[in-house]
């Protein structure tokens, strides 16, 4: 059986820190190259959405379908289940 010692808690902390400070310090380097390319590919793929709608290739059939309500629901509601009695209960002072 391990005890706990103090010098395992100092090596603990300082690999917690070390793994902080070397995390911050590769996202400062790489999440703006990251972000960059994130904004880019948006971009690219409105300026794709844009050119398809001014060239016409816009999918038409959405316009043209019917929207069909089901109304069968709401005439016959589906039964909770009865899991058992309620019993109210009174407080006896």
């Amino acid at each position: 059986m391990q005890t706990a010692s103090f010098s395992g808690f100092i090596k603990t902390l300082f690999y917690i820190m070390a793994f902080y400070y070397i995390f911050k310090f590769l996202a400062k380097l790489f999440l703006p190259l990251l972000l960059k390319k994130v904004v880019e590919k948006a971009g690219q793929n409105f300026q794709q959405q844009q050119q398809n709608y001014q060239n016409g290739n816009w999918n038409t059939s959405q316009s043209n379908d019917e929207i069909i309500y089901d109304n069968s629901n709401s005439k016959n509601p589906r039964e909770t289940k009865k899991v058992g009695d309620y019993v109210d209960y009174e407080e006896i002072d």
